[in-house]
């Protein structure tokens, strides 16, 4: 074998389900693509996109000296329905990746193994990412043949679904380019007409600002009131997009069984009452913990708003002088939905 069958061996047996090799420069088109998203503001309030579009826009000036990239999938596909859980109105649903154990720690260091193997092999110098840096890895994950953009945006294959983490390896060494996969959505529209709250203008595109994976991670404050109820009991993530892609019927099983299950549908009630000591121990190791508490109470909030359930006033009452605005705000707002459920239950 050749270096580079060496290398997609390799990675095979670290526990990588496809690794395919791509150049730097194979994305020309990423950086209009950015500015247009930018641009038109659907990045919300994740202004580090606009701050490192430079680089995000274009991957070769990240680390000029870089000849290849190595792109990886790992799969983390889940054992179960993902979307069961939003039919339990009272338990809080959780993203399937961030159910178990962090994947950027798990994920980097096979990167780093399979890194440092190479430079043991062939020498040369290395990078490695995921999703820890301004690179475009979807764009990438293409290029180098990994599977496509699906019109959900996100990487999908018809050999491992959509269920996949990725991460890169840039070298200085020059290893042949794989072809670039081509497009297999076909006339589908699983993943667009699914989502809650209407987050794809269009095929292909999408809006952060009304995407609840964003809405529940990424921003800040409250959210707006007419995107409440499309959260539903979502209160870290949003899955449904994934979930329904019918390229799913190819998913391979998660290789590393810690990223799953140690969070799985916890009681909304129970998570409402955590104090910011109490949220760290629970996700301690777990992707959740970045979102830190009042932000991760506040999607508990909406969710219990949501839930239809008047049982669950007093868990939500009494986050309504919370000292967190944001916090207070949804605590109140729930109360308010619940109590309108309550009188028509009555009723």
């Amino acid at each position: 074998m050749g270096l580079k069958e060496h290398v997609i061996s390799r990675a095979l047996e670290e526990g990588f389900v496809m690794a395919r090799v791509c150049r730097p420069d194979a994305v020309p088109e990423v950086a209009g693509r950015l500015q247009a998203f930018v641009e038109a503001g659907r990045h919300g309030q994740m202004g580090w996109m606009a701050e490192r579009m430079h680089w995000r826009g274009n991957p070769a000036a990240l680390w000029p000296e870089a000849r290849s990239v190595i792109m990886l999938a790992e799969s983390y596909a889940p054992e179960h329905d993902p979307l069961a859980v939003l039919e339990r109105p009272e338990l809080g649903a959780v993203s399937v990746y961030a159910q178990g154990r962090d994947y950027h720690d798990i994920v980097k260091k096979r990167l780093k193994r399979l890194a440092r193997w190479l430079i043991a092999e062939a020498g040369g110098e290395v990078k490695v990412f995921v999703d820890t840096a301004p690179v475009p890895e979807k764009a990438l994950g293409q290029a180098a043949g990994l599977g496509w953009q699906g019109k959900h945006t996100n990487l999908v294959s018809r050999d491992w679904g959509n269920w996949a983490y990725l991460g890169s390896v840039f070298t200085t060494l020059a290893l042949e380019p794989d072809a670039q996969e081509i497009d297999h959505c076909g006339s589908c529209r699983a993943c667009l007409d699914v989502c809650p709250t209407g987050a794809f203008p269009a095929p292909y595109q999408l809006d952060a600002r009304r995407c609840i994976s964003y809405l529940t991670i990424e921003h800040k404050g409250p959210v707006d009131e007419e995107l409440r109820p499309g959260l539903g009991n979502r209160i870290y993530g949003c899955d449904d997009c994934l979930a329904v892609c019918p390229w799913n019927k190819f998913a391979i099983a998660a290789s590393d069984m810690r990223y799953l299950g140690a969070v799985d549908a916890p009681p909304l009630a129970e998570l409402a009452g955590l104090d910011d000591a109490g949220f760290r121990a629970r996700f301690s190791g777990s992707p959740i913990k970045r979102i830190g508490r009042d932000r991760f109470v506040r999607n508990v909030a909406y969710a219990i708003g949501n839930s239809g359930v008047p049982a669950l006033i007093p868990a939500v009452q009494a986050l309504v002088d919370d000292p967190d605005p944001a916090v207070a705000d949804a605590a109140r707002w729930a109360v308010t939905q619940l109590g309108a459920t309550g009188r028509e239950q009555a009723q």
